[in-house]
């Protein structure tokens, strides 16, 4: 019997075709998976409040539970809000609220959904400013208003922070390694993709930065390895009279570690 012969143009189309389908399905993953990435979400937080420190529950708008933990300072005449970046609970973070407490100020570490002892929903960018605006209104009930606050945020948190002073919720904002975007972040780690679609989690902090009107510092190390240093430098060039800290030498999480005198200069600034 003959052999039907199958023309060039047919296999192209056919290899075409497979190629598209697959990229397809691709996106389609990576837009399903990437909040896996962005919010990782570690469960376990068993550190107890140290002495002068106690948890707070709270609700989001939207109902669901919010904690903080909180370290009081009766000399203080602002409270540092501080939200922590996507690996992290609060736990982690009390080492930092310490040390702010022998700079002078109050601190409220904020706990997002999903994370800790606020597991239970999925985190979403606007359910992360729902928990933001949870503890800034219940600490503006019992007098600390926003004239009171200073907004912290280190990684995933510079995107809540900024959020945050957009909506005319602190005194002072300090951005500690900040991304320009998630979206650019996106891009940036899969770059055959059109990661900057895919995502609706986008916290774009350099599209807010015009309209942040508040004392303001950014700290950036040079070495940071997972947010580029750039981004850092850009973000702190589009807020308005912003103060750059660059930390030679720092990484993603020691900034506050490499240079001793940082912190002082930050809560200078602060205050």
């Amino acid at each position: 019997m003959p052999i039907e012969s199958v023309s060039p143009s047919r296999v192209l189309r056919g290899v075409v075709t497979g190629c598209a389908f697959g990229y397809a399905g691709l996106c389609l993953l990576g837009h399903l998976g990437y909040r896996a990435l962005l919010y990782p979400a570690p469960e376990a937080d068993d550190v107890a409040p140290p002495a002068g420190a106690r948890l707070v529950e709270l609700r989001a708008s939207d109902g669901v539970a919010v904690h903080a933990m909180e370290f009081a300072n009766a000399a203080a005449a602002r409270t540092v809000v501080y939200f922590h970046g996507n690996g992290e609970v609060i736990g982690d973070d009390v080492w930092m609220a310490q040390r702010l407490v022998a700079q002078g100020f109050a601190v409220s570490l904020v706990e997002y959904r999903g994370y800790g002892r606020s597991r239970g929903t999925t985190p979403n960018e606007d359910g992360l400013y729902a928990d933001a605006s949870a503890v800034l209104d219940d600490l503006a009930a019992r007098g600390t208003g926003a004239d009171r606050v200073v907004l912290w945020g280190a990684s995933l948190g510079s995107g809540v922070a900024a959020e945050m002073a957009r909506r005319g919720r602190g005194a002072a904002l300090v951005l500690v390694t900040p991304y320009t975007s998630i979206s650019d972040m996106a891009a940036l780690r899969a770059p055959l993709l059109p990661a900057r679609w895919l995502v609706d989690d986008r916290f774009d902090t350099l599209a807010k930065a015009a309209s942040l009107h508040v004392p303001t510092v950014v700290v950036h190390g040079t070495d940071d390895e997972v947010i580029p240093f750039a981004m850092g430098e850009r973000v702190a060039a589009a807020i308005p009279g912003s103060r750059f800290e660059r930390v030679k030498g720092g990484h993603h999480a020691d900034c506050f570690l490499t240079d001793d005198s940082l912190l002082a200069r930050v809560a200078k600034v602060a205050r």
